[in-house]
């Protein structure tokens, strides 16, 4: 849920490493991940982000235009003009003094 409140590139697919903490080669060695059903798992999940993502960059604007923020946008578009035009009279207004 959070990756697309987001808004980022989220998959159906998802992999934990139980006991990660013995999963992983020492430091000395790089702290690698050891070959495992587990890593394979999160090899493929890997794998499955970034082709989704290859896929869906060109269309990453359909994900980022929402309705509630345009119409957000529109509002205050609306307010800062309405503001501009009371100011304008205003102004009209104390030069006729």
């Amino acid at each position: 849920m959070l990756g697309r409140w987001m808004r980022m590139f989220t998959i159906p697919n998802q992999s934990s490493v139980p006991r990660a903490y013995e999963q992983f080669t020492d430091e000395v060695d790089g702290s690698r991940m050891k070959a495992s059903g587990n890593r394979d798992r999160l090899v493929d999940c890997m794998e499955e982000l970034v082709k989704y993502t290859i896929v869906m960059r060109p269309h990453f604007d359909l994900f980022g235009d929402r309705y509630s923020e345009r119409e957000e946008r529109r509002v205050k578009e609306e307010k800062a003009a309405e503001t501009e035009r009371l100011d304008k009279l205003a102004r009209v207004d104390l030069k006729s003094l």
